[in-house]
């Protein structure tokens, strides 16, 4: 990979390594401040020594997500740069994720009418019927729970399990495989294997469907796009792979460190629950705050320039999202939790036509998830300090590993 000269340093200093560990579950890297001091876009060096663009600015953020003229995406193109070494596995699997338009636009066509808001609508009493099933348990189980794999995991995992219409008793096997994909410590022998069982296991699934169809999402793809050849058995394979693990890891750290964040801030909390009318609003105060998938890659296609630096075609270019997210410019007092503030223009969902197709289911069950736990255990509160609570390695998914509450 041929490094560009204005991805140097010229002051002979060596540059901030990305990405780095977070001390605090909610709060950015204390390090990613480094990056602000120097601007809104600033060069960074990644684990194998490659130098690129770090983007802390929320308009330059938004500007490289929107602009995928300029910007690609494209995993499997040598200029794209892995932020960890797992992410060189990543790169065999195609799926419109990292894939650039107009290919990007055809994969991304097949899914959209899965998650509208309408249809987000519709599932919103199973998954209400799903969290009050959760908390009777816990309940049941009290007076102390660890919430991660009581409930904040369980929540999406089963919801996109029925909405893709994957075995749920098979969820032990997927969130074990998907935690070693998601890890940012993964090496890239244990990610590649990874890969490869979850690949295998939905390959398996995927040949079961093709003679005993069901009536999830697989099963409309299998009919609609598979046996019309507009997909691959393969495209389909990695297709459901990202939905399965994107579909239930990053929820699940949103829901667990939505509560975290609630139980630490606990005059908002307050707030939310003297005025549910707050509680769509703070969801998005949470997601901009938490900012649980930090780091998006994109490399340039041509020269351009980016916030004040000229970038050259093939340099690699890092979104910062915890640090776009705390922009004074864009959210005022950034660093302060507030949910009456109105953050919907957060990036945590991306922007432009990579913005997160789950979006609206992901925010109906952070809604339906949190203001039902703390209504139904007012009580609630953590069963130790919030700093003994191990964090989730930097460059995967941003969470936490357990969250033990009582009430």
């Amino acid at each position: 990979m041929t490094e560009t000269s204005t991805a140097t340093p010229t002051n002979g200093q060596k540059l901030p390594a990305y990405p780095q560990a977070r001390g605090c579950p909610f709060q950015p890297p204390a390090g990613y401040d480094e990056y602000r001091k120097q601007g809104p876009v600033s060069l960074v060096e990644l684990y194998n020594g490659r130098r690129v663009w770090a983007v802390s600015g929320h308009a330059e953020a938004r500007q490289v997500l929107l602009d995928a003229a300029t910007y690609s995406s494209d995993r499997v193109h040598p200029h794209y740069p892995a932020t960890a070494p797992r992410f060189e596995s990543a790169r065999k699997v195609r799926n419109f994720i990292g894939m650039d338009p107009p290919e990007h636009t055809v994969q991304r066509r097949m899914l959209l009418t899965n998650f509208t808001v309408r249809k987000v609508q519709a599932l919103r009493p199973g998954i209400q019927r799903l969290v009050d099933e959760l908390i009777d348990a816990i309940e049941a189980k009290g007076p102390v729970a660890d919430l991660v794999p009581a409930f904040a995991l369980p929540v999406p995992s089963v919801v996109i399990c029925e909405l893709l219409g994957v075995p749920y008793a098979d969820h032990g096997f997927f969130e074990q495989q998907s935690r070693r994909v998601v890890t940012g410590t993964t090496s890239l022998e244990d990610s590649a294997d990874a890969f490869a069982q979850l690949a295998s296991y939905l390959d398996g699934l995927v040949r079961r469907k093709e003679q005993e169809p069901g009536d999830g999402l697989l099963d409309t793809l299998i009919s609609e796009q598979l046996f019309t050849g507009a997909l691959t058995r393969r495209d389909l394979v990695d297709i459901a792979l990202l939905l399965l693990v994107a579909g239930h890891e990053t929820t699940a750290s949103a829901i667990a460190l939505g509560v975290l964040t609630l139980l630490e801030n606990p005059e908002q909390l307050a707030a939310l629950r003297a005025d549910e009318s707050l509680l769509p609003g703070a969801v998005e105060e949470l997601l901009r705050y938490m900012a649980i998938a930090d780091g998006v890659a994109r490399f340039a296609r041509v020269d351009t320039e980016l916030g004040g630096h000229q970038v050259r075609a093939g340099d690699g270019v890092i979104v910062v999202i915890s640090s776009a997210n705390r922009d004074d410019g864009a959210f005022p007092a950034a660093d302060a939790f507030d949910v009456g503030r109105g953050a919907r223009h957060h990036i945590s969902f991306g922007h432009g036509v990579h913005q997160c197709i789950g979006q609206n289911l992901a925010r109906a069950e952070m809604e339906i998830a949190l203001s039902t736990l703390f209504r139904r255990l007012p009580g609630l509160r953590l069963a130790e300090p919030a700093g003994q609570l191990p964090v989730k390695e930097p460059g995967g998914v941003q969470g936490i590993w357990r969250l033990p509450v009582t009430w």
